[in-house]
């Protein structure tokens, strides 16, 4: 034997088998948009079936989903999924807290910015989106245009804008529920089934 072949460092390949964690992220994220938004456009109350979609599906499925994302080395999902399960559980607090008696019930100018800063965040995120599918594209275009109506809607206390706000918000988790749906369906047929847009490479 070749005493030249026998000396060559083994070459080995890593196949990442593990789950896509961005369907749980976007249902999480979609349905809890779905909820709160019905509340926004004043539909049905703020129960505490919106409150427990914050908790746990808006606020810990997606941290967990961006946790995933992270040992898959992406960092998008990861920033994206886990602070925006944080912004769910942080809403929440904002809700509940005064109730249980830490802290003063928020007024609406202090809402308005808070969401005009998650608004801000969103654009940016929405501008990582830009490389990406079209459905991802269009779920962060149109939550960014969704924080900021909710801000303008809280900062002047025009409620009429709020409920726009709140049909916005209808169909930006209508769409996030639309990927994950179907990223979750053509994965398991092994074809595009339901379009999520994506972008082709042109062959070189």
């Amino acid at each position: 034997m070749d005493a030249n072949l026998t000396d060559r460092p083994e070459k080995r390949v890593l196949m990442d088998l593990t789950a896509n964690p961005a369907p749980l992220g976007l249902l999480g994220f979609g349905m809890t948009t779905v909820m709160l938004n019905l509340h926004n456009a004043d539909i049905i109350p703020l129960g505490s079936v919106i409150l427990a979609l914050g908790i746990f599906y808006g606020g810990l499925a997606q941290i967990i989903a961006g946790i995933m994302e992270w040992k898959k080395g992406n960092n998008f999902g990861t920033v994206a999924f886990t602070s925006f399960g944080i912004f769910w559980l942080t809403l929440v607090g904002i809700w509940v807290l005064p109730q249980m008696g830490i802290g003063e019930v928020t007024d609406k100018t202090s809402m308005g910015y808070f969401l005009a800063l998650w608004g801000i965040i969103t654009l940016s995120f929405f501008i990582g989106t830009l490389k990406s599918c079209r459905a991802t594209q269009f779920v962060f275009g149109s939550l960014t245009v969704l924080f900021f109506a909710l801000a303008l809607g809280d900062l002047t206390l025009i409620k009429e804008i709020t409920i726009i706000a709140g049909y916005i918000g209808l169909v930006c988790g209508a769409s996030a529920m639309y990927a994950a749906l179907a990223i979750v369906i053509n994965e398991a047929h092994g074809r595009t089934i339901l379009s999520i847009g994506e972008r082709r490479t042109a062959n070189k």
